[in-house]
């Protein structure tokens, strides 16, 4: 059944339906639409239902109807009753105005609404303005109801690159203390969607500039101040390095394990000792632990945490393999070849932390393609084949050896 079948029997039942949401809002940006969000007017649940007695209904708290993959929910009016997600009163009835239920979402952007029927747009907190002027706007008062409102707005804005409204960042400020009630899935789910943007430094810049950074994402807010080399890091301190590496591994790949390793291969750096500035001796050691803590405080999935651990403890070798003597490498190789995160995440993670600009030196810091060469080159089957010998321990022995032959032959 399509929307305007919907609408119009709707209608006949003394009701409207409006496109709401996501979907309005991407329309007007000129994006893909996937999934449209519908709001009714003017019916009871009961009366819905009569229409609709295929719809399959979704929610516990609140329902929603699901009429061929289309998510319709009732007009509704929230109060918040306590500190939790969870602690809302919320009621739905027929005389309920589509502008009351718009005044409950949390962004203008998001608070639009579009009549199916006559395709009017209802527009009453100036969403359409914020969309052209690149703004985020709380809609009203009530965007201090739900506190997960405030990593909601920081992944907007990393996703759709606009800037955050003064106001808005007070009301974000204002909430700071309920933060830690959040539970970390949702929290999760709002860090996770800002890393799959193309440029995920802005969820943390508006968490920094409502002064919201240390409540989840502490060990990201200890790298501000943390000086570097001004040699090496023109950048300027750890936090700034960080996400210029964040955002150019969104250049160089999707997969989010290995974003997730960019931002956290130098967390401890936070933890130097401000006499040992700008120095950060055995940060990549003292990583692992941070990572492993953050990683349970988050709920970050355990793959994102294996790879995190690696591209702490080993970025710094990556970095200085062109130095290290034939043996070395192999063992390098050898070692990061049988992580998760692997030589290639490695080399992103690598390639991310050296460059300070498009001008990277490719090639000197390129273990992946050697790496690679090496392994694929010297191995197992090929050594047997090649001295008739039998598997086991000493196979393994001779293999390495072998490979390390193979490495100084490369580099003489």
């Amino acid at each position: 059944m399509e929307d305007i079948e919907i609408a119009k029997k709707i209608e006949k039942a003394g009701g409207r339906l409006y496109l709401v949401g996501g979907a309005l809002r991407d329309e007007f940006l000129g994006k893909e639409v996937y999934d449209k969000d519908y709001c009714v007017t003017g019916l009871t649940d009961e009366e819905f239902i009569s229409l609709f007695p295929e719809a399959i209904i979704k929610g516990k708290s609140f329902k929603v109807y699901e009429i061929n993959k289309k998510e319709i929910a009732l007009a509704r009016k929230e109060t918040k009753t306590g500190k939790t997600h969870k602690d809302f009163k919320i009621r739905t009835n027929k005389n309920i105005l589509i502008e009351e239920d718009l005044k409950r979402r949390d962004i203008t952007i998001n608070a639009i609404a579009q009549d199916v029927l006559t395709r009017e747009i209802i527009d009453p907190f100036g969403g359409e303005k914020d969309l052209k002027n690149k703004i985020i706007r709380a809609t009203s008062e009530k965007f201090v109801e739900d506190p997960l409102r405030v990593y909601r707005v920081a992944r907007f804005a990393a996703k759709l690159q606009f800037n955050v409204e003064e106001k808005t960042i007070k009301m974000m400020q204002n909430i700071k203390d309920e933060l830690k009630y959040l539970p970390k899935e949702r929290v999760f789910m709002e860090f996770k969607k800002a890393l799959e943007t193309n440029k995920p430094s802005i969820f943390f810049e508006v968490l920094k500039k409502a002064q919201v950074l240390d409540i989840h994402f502490m060990p990201i807010y200890k790298l501000i101040g943390a000086i570097q080399p001004e040699k090496y890091h023109p950048e300027g301190d750890s936090y700034n390095h960080t996400m210029i590496a964040l955002d150019k591994s969104c250049k160089m790949t999707t997969d989010l394990k290995i974003r997730f390793s960019v931002l956290v291969h130098d967390l401890g750096k936070g933890e130097t000792p401000k006499e040992e500035y700008p120095h950060h001796y055995n940060h990549e050691k003292r990583g692992v632990k941070i990572v492993e803590d953050f990683s349970l405080k988050l709920g970050v999935p355990k793959a994102w945490e294996k790879c995190g651990k690696v591209a702490c403890l080993e970025h710094m070798r990556g970095g200085i393999f062109y130095k290290m003597k034939s043996s070395k490498k192999v063992e390098f190789i050898e070692r990061i070849d049988k992580t998760l995160l692997g030589l290639h995440g490695l080399q992103i993670v690598v390639n991310c932390d050296k460059s300070r600009n498009d001008e990277i030196e490719k090639e000197k810091y390129d273990f992946e393609t050697i790496g690679k060469r090496c392994l694929e080159e010297v191995t197992a089957k090929k050594l047997i084949e090649k001295y008739n010998l039998k598997a086991g321990k000493n196979l393994g022995e001779r293999l390495h050896q072998e490979r390390v032959e193979w490495m100084k032959a490369l580099t003489k």
